[in-house]
C-alpha cells in the first residue's frame, strides 16, 4: 500500500509538471525532509530543492507564520530552468514578503509570478505597480531601478494611469522624474500619451524638470499630447508648467496638433498663448496655418488672425500646400477669406500651375472662379495654360476661362446722352454668388466698381442683400467670399432654418443702426410683401423719399393697419431681413415675407417704381433723368425637366391615393415655380416694355446643367455653378464688353 501511495504521488508530481510546473501551490514542509529531497540553494525565504522521486527542482517560499507549510513558487523538470529562475524569485520576491506583514496568499504570489516571469527585466518596483501591490514601494529597495527598455517603476505607474502608485513612488519612495528610457521619454511623457489628467497633475504637484523634455524624436509631453489628441493632458501639462515656445524636431507643438487635425488642442494653445498662431516651424518656415488639413482647422485659424496669403521660407503660401495635398475643401476655405490665387510660390508657380499638374478639376475650376490667371509663367516659363494642354485630360479651353482672356477693351469713342443706368438683382438664396459672379466680370470690364456704373440698383432676396451691399461699398470679391463664409452658418440644421445667424450676419455687415438715408446715391430698391393683409401686398424699401400715391389703391381696405416705417427710420438690415424671409426657408420677419413671391425678378416692378418717380417731380423738369440701359441679372436657370402628373382628383382605390399624391407634390412645385419666376415671362414683358420707350435692356442669366437649391452649401457643387456662369460669360464676352461701353457713356 505505500508503495502504491508513493507511486500515485509520484505519477501526480509528474503530471502537474506537463499541466504547468510554475502553478503556486501549498506543500507541507514534511514531504521535503528526507526521501530523496536534497536542499540546493537558500536565499532569505527561499529555497530550491532537488525532488528526486519526480525528478523535479522545487522551489519554496517558506511561511515564519505558518512554519509546517510552505508555498511550492515552481516544480521544473529542467535544472538550468531552475537555476536560472532562483535567482529572480528569490531576489524579486523578498521586497513583497519582507513589507506585507501577513502571510502572502497562494493568488497574490501567483500574480507575482505570472508577472516576474513574463516580464523578466522588471525590477521588484515594476512588478509591485503592474500587480497593484503598493505596499512593496516601501522597500525602497530598487525604486529607480530599470528594465530593459530604460524604464523605472514611474514609468510604468504613469503608463498605466495608476495615481496611487504614481503618488506613493514620489511621495514615500522619492522616485526621480528625471530619468529616461532608452527612447528618450520621462515619466511625464507616458503620463501625455495616456491621457492621465491626475498623474500629469501629481506629477506636476512637485518640481518635475520632465515637464519640457524633449524625447529622442524631438518630443516634449506637450508635443506627444498634441499627435495623440490628448486635449485633457495637454491642459494638465499646460497648468504644470509646460511651455508652447518649446521647438521640437518638426516645430512647435501647435504645428504638431494641426498636423494630426486635433482641434481641441490647437484652441487650448492658442487660448493659452495667442502668439503661437503665427509662429514658424523650423524646417520650412511655415505658420500653423500652413500645417492645416482641413477646413475646419483652417477656418479656426483664420477666425482668430491668422496671415492668409503668409509666404514659407520655401515660398509657400498654405494656398499653394493644399492645392499640391488636392485638399478641396480646406483650399475654398482659403479663399474665401481672400487667399490670393495669383501667389508665385517655389519655382514661381502659382496655386493654378499645381492643380494643373495634379489635374485636380475640382481646384481648377474653383482657382479660376476666384480670379486665378492661366497666363503667369513659372520659372521655366510654363502658364498654368500651357501645363493645361499638355497635361489635362478633364478639362478643354481652359484658356478661354480666365478672367484675362474674358475682357478686352474695345471701347467706341462715340458718346451718348446722359441717362440713368438700372441694375436689377434676382432673388435666389445662394445662388446669389452667380449674381456676385456676374458682376466680377462686368466690374472687371469696365474698371470702376458696380455701385459707380449705375444710378439705381434693386433686388429681391439675395439680390436685395446685394443690392444694399452694393449700395454700401461692398466689393465684389468680398462678397463672394461672404457668401460662401455664411452659408455654412446660415444653412445649419434643417427647414425653417433659425432666424438669428442670418440677422446677425446682416447685422455685422451693415451695422445695428444704419438707416436706409444714410447712403443716398446710387438709389435703392429693395422688396418685400406686406403679408399682415390678404391679397398680400408687394412693399419697397427705399432709401429716398417714396413717390407720391397718383393712382388709386388697388384694394379697398376694412382693416386698419399699423403705418409703415419712413426710410429715413427703417434699418438697413431689416429691410435686408425681410426681403430674404423665403417661406419654408426662414420665419417671416415681421409682417414682412420674401419678395420674391411677387417680384422675384424685380424689373417691371423697378422701372414702374421709377417711371411714378420721374412723374411726381413735376416743376422740378431738371431733376428727371430719363431710364436709358436697364441690366437685369439672373441667379442662373435649371434644366427644364418632365413632368408625369399635376391632376389632383378624390381616390377611389390604393392605386389612385398614390397618383393624387404625386400629382399634388407636383402641382405644389409648379405654383411655386410660377409665382417665383424670374426667367420665363417676365423678362419678355420687362425687354418688350424697354423697346417699347427705347431704353437698352440686357438679360444676363446663366443655363446651369443641373437645380441647384437655395440653401445649397455644398462647395463643389456652387463652384460648379461658378464654373458654368464664367463658361457662360465668356460666350457672351463681345456683350458683356459693349454693356460695360454703354454704362460708362451713360
Amino acid at each position: 500500500m505505500q508503495f502504491l501511495g508513493r507511486l500515485v504521488g509520484t505519477i501526480a508530481s509528474v503530471s502537474n509538471l506537463f499541466s504547468n510546473p510554475y502553478r503556486v501551490k501549498e506543500v507541507l514542509l514534511s514531504e521535503y525532509s528526507g526521501g530523496g529531497h536534497v536542499q540546493l540553494k537558500e536565499e532569505g525565504r527561499m529555497v530550491l530543492y532537488r525532488n528526486t522521486p519526480s525528478q523535479s527542482w522545487d522551489c519554496l517560499l517558506l511561511c515564519p507564520e505558518t512554519p509546517g507549510v510552505a508555498l511550492r513558487l515552481f516544480q521544473v523538470a529542467s535544472e538550468e530552468d531552475a537555476l536560472n529562475w532562483y535567482p529572480q524569485y528569490a531576489f524579486k520576491l523578498r521586497p513583497f514578503y519582507e513589507t506585507a506583514g501577513w502571510p502572502l496568499k497562494v493568488e497574490t504570489v501567483q500574480t507575482i509570478s505570472d508577472c516576474l516571469r513574463n516580464h523578466p527585466d522588471w525590477s521588484s518596483a515594476h512588478i509591485a505597480v503592474e500587480t497593484g501591490l503598493r505596499y512593496c514601494l516601501k522597500h525602497n529597495y530598487v525604486i529607480n531601478c530599470r528594465d530593459a527598455s530604460g524604464q523605472t517603476p514611474l514609468h510604468l505607474a504613469c503608463e498605466r494611469g495608476d495615481v496611487s502608485s504614481v503618488r506613493e513612488l514620489l511621495e514615500d519612495c522619492q522616485a526621480s522624474t528625471s530619468i529616461k528610457d532608452h527612447q528618450g521619454e520621462t515619466p511625464m511623457h507616458r503620463a501625455a500619451k495616456q491621457d492621465s489628467v491626475a498623474v500629469i497633475q501629481v506629477l506636476c504637484s512637485r518640481a518635475c524638470p520632465g515637464v519640457n523634455e524633449q524625447n529622442n524624436a524631438g518630443e516634449t509631453p506637450l508635443h506627444v499630447a498634441c499627435r495623440l489628441g490628448r486635449a485633457e493632458a495637454l491642459k494638465a501639462l499646460l497648468a504644470g508648467g509646460a511651455r508652447c515656445d518649446v521647438m521640437g524636431s518638426m516645430g512647435y507643438p501647435i504645428h504638431i496638433a494641426m498636423k494630426h487635425n486635433e482641434k481641441s488642442c490647437a484652441e487650448t494653445i492658442l487660448t493659452t498663448d495667442p502668439s503661437q498662431l503665427h509662429v514658424e516651424d523650423v524646417k520650412y518656415g511655415g505658420t500653423p496655418l500652413h500645417w492645416a488639413r482641413s477646413s475646419e482647422m483652417s477656418r479656426m485659424l483664420l477666425e482668430l488672425g491668422s496671415s492668409v496669403n503668409y509666404l514659407s521660407k520655401t515660398g509657400e503660401s498654405p494656398l499653394h500646400i493644399l492645392t499640391k495635398k488636392g485638399r478641396f475643401e480646406a483650399a475654398m476655405v482659403l479663399l474665401t477669406h481672400g487667399a490670393d490665387p495669383n501667389l508665385r510660390g517655389e519655382g514661381g508657380n502659382t496655386a493654378l500651375h499645381l492643380a494643373m499638374k495634379m489635374d485636380h478639376i475640382e481646384l481648377i475650376k474653383a482657382l479660376i472662379v476666384f480670379g486665378a490667371e492661366v497666363e503667369i509663367p513659372n520659372d521655366l516659363g510654363e502658364t498654368p495654360g500651357l501645363i493645361a494642354a499638355r497635361t489635362s485630360k478633364g478639362i478643354d479651353h481652359l484658356t478661354m476661362c480666365s478672367p484675362t482672356f474674358l475682357w478686352y477693351s474695345c471701347l467706341s469713342s462715340n458718346r451718348i446722352d446722359r441717362v440713368d443706368r438700372l441694375l436689377c438683382l434676382d432673388g435666389g438664396g445662394i445662388k446669389g454668388l452667380v449674381l456676385i459672379q456676374m458682376l466680377i466680370a462686368l466690374e472687371k470690364e469696365a474698371g470702376r466698381p458696380i455701385r459707380e456704373l449705375f444710378d439705381w440698383i434693386s433686388g429681391t432676396s439675395t439680390g436685395g442683400i446685394l443690392a444694399l451691399a452694393i449700395v454700401h461699398g461692398k466689393s465684389m470679391e468680398y462678397l463672394r467670399c461672404l457668401y460662401f463664409r455664411m452659408k455654412d452658418k446660415v444653412f445649419r440644421g434643417s427647414r425653417p432654418y433659425e432666424s438669428a445667424p442670418l440677422e446677425d450676419f446682416l447685422k455685422k455687415e451693415f451695422g445695428e443702426n444704419t438707416k436706409m438715408t444714410d447712403v443716398r446715391h446710387p438709389r435703392v430698391i429693395v422688396t418685400s410683401v406686406l403679408a399682415d393683409r390678404h391679397p398680400g401686398e408687394l412693399h419697397l424699401f427705399r432709401n429716398y423719399d417714396p413717390p407720391l400715391q397718383t393712382r388709386d389703391p388697388p384694394y379697398a381696405s376694412t382693416a386698419t393697419f399699423t403705418p409703415l416705417t419712413i426710410p429715413q427710420d427703417q434699418c438697413v438690415w431689416r429691410a435686408a431681413r425681410s426681403s430674404g424671409a423665403a417661406p419654408t426657408y426662414f420665419r417671416p420677419m415681421g409682417r414682412f415675407l420674401d419678395g420674391g413671391l411677387l417680384a422675384n425678378n424685380p424689373t417691371l416692378d423697378t422701372m414702374t417704381e421709377i417711371h411714378y418717380y420721374n412723374k411726381s417731380l413735376r416743376g422740378r423738369g431738371a431733376e428727371v433723368q430719363k431710364l436709358g440701359v436697364v441690366v437685369s441679372l439672373g441667379t442662373g436657370k435649371p434644366p427644364q425637366v418632365a413632368v408625369n402628373s399635376v391632376d389632383v382628383f378624390r381616390p377611389s382605390n390604393p392605386l389612385e391615393i398614390a397618383k393624387t399624391i404625386v400629382g399634388a407634390k407636383e402641382l405644389g412645385k409648379m405654383l411655386i415655380d410660377c409665382c417665383t419666376d424670374s426667367d420665363g415671362c417676365v423678362v419678355d414683358r420687362s425687354r418688350a416694355w424697354c423697346e417699347m420707350v427705347d431704353v437698352s435692356y440686357h438679360r444676363l442669366s446663366p443655363q446651369l446643367s443641373s437645380e441647384v437649391m437655395l440653401d445649397e452649401v455644398n462647395d463643389a457643387k456652387l463652384v460648379d455653378m461658378l464654373w458654368e456662369t464664367q463658361m457662360y460669360l465668356y460666350e457672351r464676352r463681345e456683350h458683356i464688353q459693349a454693356l460695360a461701353q454703354q454704362l460708362l457713356q451713360g
